[in-house]
């Protein structure tokens, strides 16, 4: 008899967590072997528990998902990252892409289905929403650089140029000019305008 597939379970929602859990486990041949509420306590239980499947959320406490599949790549965790989110934005995709992840479905896909993605990612396939591989056909890789998204996101809690500049170790004059220069390629008609545009599309 094959041993199950080792999975890796990281979500801030303990509900959630609980409900895939008893889900997965009817199936059989897919076991949780650990769980995890933030990007740390993902990457250090993807590697102490040698899971095959690591579940990743796009967004929990002290790193997000991607940073999380990248870090583990890093690390030469041999388990392979499937991203499940509620954030179906086309622009997550191109993110997720980049970072190399094994696939990418969205939360409100059936039990059978993540189940389905589960075995194929452990089987060395990638495992894409065809819905929102769709979107990002049509939407496109994001058009900002980077440095201009860096600065766009630290806008997004309201700080001013200054803290934003002392934060990021930049100039003010190079905030600003890398925000004008985000706000003319995003169309947009101000910062505001610009961060719901990229946020939209997924590229913050």
């Amino acid at each position: 008899m094959n041993q199950p597939i080792r999975v890796l379970l990281a979500d801030d929602q303990r509900m959630f967590r609980e409900a895939i859990r008893a889900l997965l486990e009817m199936e059989g041949d897919i076991t949780v072997a650990a769980e995890a509420t933030t990007g740390e306590e993902a990457i250090e239980a993807a590697l102490a528990h040698d899971v095959d499947v690591a579940l990743l959320d796009i967004e929990m406490p002290g790193g997000d998902g991607l940073t999380v599949a990248k870090t583990l790549r890093r690390r030469g965790a041999r388990c392979r990252c499937l991203i499940v989110t509620t954030f179906g934005r086309a622009g997550y995709l191109h993110r997720a892409l980049d970072a190399e992840v094994a696939g990418f479905v969205v939360k409100d896909a059936s039990a059978a289905a993540l189940a389905q993605a589960i075995r194929k990612c452990a089987a060395g396939q990638r495992v894409i929403d065809p819905g929102l591989a769709a979107a990002a056909h049509r939407t496109g890789s994001s058009p900002l650089s980077p440095r201009e998204r860096e600065v766009l996101q630290a806008t997004t809690s309201g700080a001013a140029i200054a803290e934003i500049a002392r934060t990021l170790y930049l100039s003010e004059g190079t905030v600003r000019n890398r925000i004008s220069t985000a706000i003319t390629k995003l169309g947009a008609r101000n910062r505001t305008d610009a961060v719901r545009i990229a946020t939209s599309n997924g590229w913050l």
